[in-house]
């Protein structure tokens, strides 16, 4: 088994190709399908994609809902705040990165569009800040008032109302994500109807995406880094019908390395269990997957955990040529970017 390290999982990316606003409709951005068996690969729209499943695959999806979590506000004494929240620790307190951090120690309060009040409780080791919140009706629906789309580092402008809609899955329901699971960005209810006609189920799953999705690994060697942890729910309706779709012989196309990641977190051998948990599961080559079948994926950072994911998938040389072949061929990266998916 070959040994890999971090810097086998760089390569080099035009600043241009980094797509900055998604494409004019969800489904017109473009497909890349890299075949595993036959080593190929063949270049499509995602609306086609009908054209390479089938009724004996089962699709499964994050469900999670990003949240508008950067908000701005502004202390007592009337400087200036922003904090971004990054994961509800209880019903009042949350982990957040706030500016200016130096400057804000514990005790400090502040004061969020007005109607949202916080204090500095506690500090953490990674330089996040646990705030408790005070306020008068609905965390969730004060936000949504307040709070804007907490767009990734590499998107260099501010949010607008085109990403509170379009940085947003069709299928989110659950809150609680600071980054969306951008491989079912692609999707529209129309689309999902057309693959339910055509007899592809598919089930839920839920996992909370945080911002250390975008951090590259820092260490040379794979096994040296310390994997984040996200939280993460399989009910037991969705176990129950992924496992049903298994036993009747049908492949699963995990929607997103997120779903990858909950699947494999709750894998049980090629059984799927129910529940909720903290996972920091780490896939790199030479990971046995149990119950991901097929990938849809989109384009990602260089020297991240979410490359090398795919690589231990489709593996390592097949994914570099893929990689090779989308920048030759203007494909859009990142979040906004466009899809692969990987049979």
């Amino acid at each position: 088994m070959r040994k890999f390290s971090v810097s086998d999982f760089d390569y080099e990316l035009p600043e241009g190709m980094i797509a900055q606003y998604p494409s004019e409709k969800r489904e017109e951005s473009r497909l890349m399908i890299v075949n595993r068996n036959e080593k190929s690969i063949k270049i499509d729209i995602f609306k086609n994609i009908p054209r390479y499943l089938n009724s004996q695959d089962f699709l499964v999806m994050n469900e999670t809902k990003v949240i508008p979590a950067r908000l701005v506000g502004k202390k007592p004494s009337g400087g200036k705040i922003e904090v971004l929240l990054l994961e509800q620790v209880d019903g009042h307190s949350w982990k957040c990165l706030v500016k200016p951090g130096r400057r804000l120690k514990i005790g400090s309060k502040m004061i969020l569009g007005d109607i949202l009040h916080g204090e500095i409780i506690q500090w953490g080791d990674k330089g996040e800040r646990l705030i408790k919140f005070s306020y008068d009706g609905d965390f969730f629906q004060i936000i949504d008032r307040i709070g804007k789309v907490p767009l990734p580092p590499y998107i260099k402008r501010e949010a607008t109302e085109l990403d509170a809609e379009r940085y947003q899955t069709v299928f989110a329901h659950k809150e609680g994500s600071v980054a969306a699971p951008t491989a079912g960005l692609h999707f529209t209810p129309k689309l999902l109807e057309q693959l339910k006609a055509e007899g592809i189920d598919s089930a839920k799953v839920n996992l909370r995406i945080g911002l250390d999705t975008f951090r590259p690994v820092m260490v040379e060697n794979i096994e040296d880094h310390t994997m984040h942890t996200e939280y993460c729910s399989v009910s037991e309706m969705d176990a129950e019908k992924v496992n049903k779709a298994m036993q009747n012989g049908k492949s699963i196309v995990a929607v997103g390395t997120t779903s990858v990641r909950t699947l494999e977190s709750f894998a049980r051998g090629r059984h799927l269990a129910s529940g909720n948990k903290h996972t920091n599961i780490f896939i790199y080559p030479g990971y046995h997957f149990n119950i991901v079948d097929k990938l849809i994926t989109n384009f990602h950072l260089p020297r991240s955990t979410l490359i090398m994911l795919v690589s231990a998938f489709a593996g390592y040389d097949l994914i570099m040529e893929a990689y090779k072949r989308a920048i030759e061929e203007n494909f859009r990266f990142y979040s906004y970017g466009d899809a692969m998916l990987i049979i």
